[in-house]
């Protein structure tokens, strides 16, 4: 068993890993975010499917059909999360749109107590308040003129993004009853499809150059930074407590910060880099477990 939690502690790292370098694959990605979103959800569907069916897995289709709905609702507000990320990429910096898109489970704490009927804590109530703050240091809001129209179009995206997540994140808790690699194979897959028509309607297709270097980063988008590291993740659900799922998750933004800084030499003053570790320390507090005696709460 310690051997499987080990193997699992890997594979989640290893996903956290990928996802924290999606905003660099963005950045060298010359293609309209409706364009990648669409790709990135159809690719990563074909890619889980291909997994399950060399592991001998089957959907589960009656679980699916049950909550079909909900699924299919959710798999359009994961597409339209991507777009407003990828789109926060392109007006901000890497580091901006990650910490401020990891508000999501701010954003779900806060909702939590009238979509699930949760208690709210005082501590709950205390990461919050610091989370808020500290994406008031990281937005540049804190001193004036610092961040140009397009930093706050940046901004406002990212923070769109973690609203749309959250009631992803929420709709999950709902839907009981199905598999989490069959959620995720529903939702991606919804996403994909219903953003074809957008993407014709809006001419995106038209605007996509398909450079060998393009397709390249591409298949590295759907299959990798979707697909693979979905895949790990799930490998990774059935070994290991909620709250540690949680916490390693919060990999993800500091490689994301880190990378920014070393590879794209993207800036960051004192002050945001003091709200990035108030918006990553308040959120992972929040997801500890509770104190003995008391309901434990995850937000994954």
């Amino acid at each position: 068993m310690k051997k499987e939690t080990t193997r699992a502690r890997l594979c989640l790292i290893a996903s956290m890993s990928i996802f924290g370098t999606i905003g660099i694959l963005r950045h060298y990605l010359p293609v309209p975010s409706g364009f990648l979103a669409m790709f990135r959800g159809l690719a990563g569907t074909l890619f889980l499917l291909l997994v399950d069916r060399v592991r001998g897995r089957q959907l589960s289709r009656k679980a699916v059909s049950q909550s079909l709905l909900p699924l299919c609702v959710s798999g359009v507000l994961m597409g339209l999360n991507w777009i407003l990320m990828f789109e926060a990429y392109r007006f901000t910096s890497v580091a901006t749109a990650t910490l401020c898109y990891y508000m999501a489970p701010v954003f779900t704490l806060l909702a939590a107590p009238f979509v699930l009927h949760e208690r709210l804590t005082l501590r709950k109530i205390i990461c919050v308040a610091a989370a808020l703050f500290g994406m008031f240091l990281v937005s540049g809001a804190a001193y004036s003129g610092s961040s140009g129209s397009s930093g706050i179009a940046g901004v406002l995206c990212a923070l769109g993004a973690a609203v749309l997540y959250a009631a992803v994140v929420l709709m999950n808790k709902r839907i009981c009853g199905v598999p989490a690699s069959d959620k995720t194979i529903v939702q991606l897959g919804t996403a994909g499809v219903v953003l074809i028509p957008y993407v014709l309607l809006t001419g995106e297709l038209s605007q996509v150059e398909l450079t060998p270097s393009v397709a390249v980063l591409l298949l590295v988008a759907g299959l990798v930074h979707t697909g693979l590291s979905y895949s790990l993740y799930f490998a990774s659900t059935d070994y290991l407590p909620a709250h540690t799922l949680a916490l390693l998750s919060y990999l993800d933004p500091i490689i994301a910060v880190l990378l920014s800084a070393l590879l794209l030499r993207e800036p960051m003053s004192p002050l945001q880099g003091l709200g990035a570790v108030l918006i990553i320390a308040a959120a992972a507090v929040a997801e500890l477990p509770e104190h003995k005696g008391k309901q434990k709460e995850t937000t994954k």
